[in-house]
């Protein structure tokens, strides 16, 4: 994924936003643990929010205090290993390698030769990923498979690409709980289309300039980055059809540990992701909150 799933920082409580750091530190850990360096290069907001999803009815979480090579001088707040954040560990490896063996082949120049660089570092991680989530694995594969052939081909469909993409990131659920499998796979469908057509559009510009395929001006037929308004309002109709059947998924899992932290995500975090992107104001860094007391061992 892109990192575009994260939440809206100002409307979380303090202990919630603190939870969610600690989250993200404990799957950057979880990165390392099992696939070292390669794997805490590719750590991003997107997995933590699935690393959540996974959580199921495990209770509450545990926590540790650590160092990392950002912060060797003071320790951080970090959940401690569990299976969904492996699990979350071993999937984002897949499709961060995967992903650069699409960008090497869809660019040029010094971006085809960094995609390279970043896929053949990632080797060895990958294989390790691959083999403890196969199924996973041979998802992305033929996923991505099928997204380069519709390039290829100049598919004109904005929702044909979409698709693939979302049904990717369905797959995820078949290593969920299965009392929730169904409507999380229904959610990350969800989340997967409007990661792609956001990442999409704010790829727009870029695109044009070096002549690359982009499915939102293929469907649009534009051939300047400047949108006019009327497709800027279509393709946030798009998106936001997605967001409501995505709020809808979301209503059926059952509640646990990170329901306050991915509740904010789905109804908050990602539509203001949605308005940003429109508005050419997204940017990568989240918003840090005031600093707090550490949560403590019982997560308060």
């Amino acid at each position: 994924m892109f990192g575009y799933v994260r939440p809206l920082a100002p409307e979380l409580k303090v202990k919630e936003f603190e939870r969610f750091r600690a989250c993200y530190c404990g799957l950057c850990h979880e990165l390392g643990r099992e696939y070292g360096l390669a794997g805490r290069s590719i750590l991003n907001y997107d997995f933590v929010f699935l690393s959540m999803l996974l959580w199921g009815g495990r209770g509450d979480c545990g926590y540790s205090f650590r160092r990392c090579l950002p912060g060797l001088f003071r320790k951080k707040c970090v959940c401690a290993h569990t299976g969904a954040l492996s699990t979350a560990a071993g999937q984002s490896v897949i499709l961060a390698y995967w992903k650069a063996a699409d960008d090497r082949e869809d660019n040029r120049g010094l971006k085809r030769a960094a995609a390279g660089a970043v896929r053949l570092f990632l080797t060895r991680a990958a294989g390790k990923a691959a083999a403890s989530h196969p199924d996973f694995d041979r998802s992305v594969r033929e996923c991505l498979t099928a997204l380069r052939g519709l390039e290829r081909d100049g598919c004109e469909s904005l929702d044909r690409p979409a698709d693939r993409f979302a049904a990717l990131l369905a797959s995820v659920s078949s290593e969920a709980e299965e009392s929730s499998r169904r409507p999380l796979g229904q959610l990350l469908y969800h989340v997967g289309r409007v990661v792609y057509i956001a990442d999409a559009y704010a790829d727009l510009r870029e695109d044009l300039k070096a002549e690359r395929w982009n499915p939102v001006a293929a469907r649009f037929g534009l051939t300047v980055p400047d949108v006019p308004e009327d497709v800027k309002e279509a393709v946030r109709q798009t998106l936001f059809s997605s967001v409501d059947l995505m709020c809808a998924a979301f209503e059926l899992l059952p509640e646990n540990y990170w329901t306050p932290v991915t509740r904010n995500i789905v109804f908050l975090g990602i539509p203001d992701m949605i308005e940003n992107v429109l508005a050419g104001t997204y940017t990568p860094a989240l918003k840090r909150r005031p600093k707090s007391p550490a949560i403590g061992q019982n997560g308060e």
